[in-house]
């Protein structure tokens, strides 16, 4: 696959904070790439790199095979950028607010029309095309926004947060929508914090902190990096210390914790932990009353990697 985005030795700082630090990587023609990272990792200043919106101190951006400069219109003219922040026109209705964004790249009429029919189309905001904004919903507002973004049918689309603070069955639609879009052609550049949209929409996942590239990799491939395989949770009642012990001191056992009559193992390896679990607790007459295991999560790995501590 061609490849849509090629960044080398991006550095960016802002007085004595490096923001960038020596960042390179590639987003490919047709594909999702999830770029994730806690507040302050440098995603949103990456992003304004790529488009231009920010000087940098070094490096290189390439758009489809050209060098991305504030003037580079024609290229600008291919590109979606749908921002957390929602921003369209409270005074024009729904329809009005495409046509208005849509317009600023596709001056024929005729072909204007079709393409805001296949947004309200696609993002299924044919009912309320005129609505005004204040009249809409948080989710309807949101899928506004998206609509406006990628009206005029950008070959690149950025996706910054776009299911911030919907219902569940607008972010549904949401997300049916931006699969769509890249069912349809498009290379995706998306920011979440949700995890599991991450898991169900990229292709690759690129996991940043402190501006450097902590991981790459699909979601699974990811997942292999965790420290723990698999955990383990039983819910008994008054289980003895010696027990606990036993289980602790099994060569596969990472960590172990009891408290609540919940008992949590975590393994750091091996395939068949829950069986051999169940038959020590068996084998010493301990009576549980659910047992179940878990696989590491994308979340999991985002925070062994990033660490827990808050972030502002």
């Amino acid at each position: 696959m061609e490849k849509v985005i090629e960044v080398k030795n991006l550095t960016k700082k802002y007085k004595d904070l490096m923001a960038i630090d020596n960042l390179s990587f590639d987003v490919k023609e047709g594909e999702i790439l999830g770029l994730l990272g806690p507040n302050g990792s440098g995603k949103s200043t990456t992003i304004n790199c790529i488009l231009s919106l920010l000087n940098y101190m070094s490096g290189s951006i390439k758009i489809f095979g050209k060098d991305m400069k504030p003037d580079s219109y024609d290229i600008k003219s291919k590109i979606g950028v749908i921002f957390q922040d929602v921003a369209v026109f409270d005074e024009l209705t729904v329809y009005e607010n495409i046509d208005y964004f849509c317009g600023l790249y596709i001056k024929d009429k005729k072909t204007r029309k079709k393409y805001i029919e296949d947004a309200i189309e696609l993002v299924g905001i044919g009912e309320f095309t005129k609505f005004r904004p204040k009249q809409l919903s948080g989710g309807l507002l949101r899928r506004l926004n998206i609509a406006c973004g990628i009206a005029h049918k950008p070959k690149l689309i950025f996706l910054d947060e776009p299911t911030v603070a919907v219902d569940p069955q607008s972010r549904n639609n949401i997300l049916d929508g931006i699969k769509k879009l890249r069912d349809l052609g498009a290379t995706i550049v998306y920011t979440t914090h949700y995890m599991e949209e991450v898991e169900l929409l990229c292709d690759r996942i690129i996991i940043l902190d402190k501006g450097k590239i902590l991981a790459e990799g699909t979601s699974d491939t990811l997942k292999g990096l965790a420290k723990v395989e698999e955990k383990v949770t039983v819910e008994v009642n008054n289980l003895d210390e010696k027990y606990i012990n036993e289980i602790k001191n099994l060569s596969v056992v990472d960590n172990i914790k009891y408290d609540s009559n919940i008992l949590t193992i975590y393994y750091k390896e091996g395939k068949n932990n829950l069986v051999e679990l169940m038959e020590i607790l068996k084998k010493n007459n301990v009576k549980y009353n659910k047992i179940y295991s878990e696989r590491p999560t994308l979340n999991d790995v985002f925070l062994e990697l990033t660490g827990k501590e808050l972030r502002d």
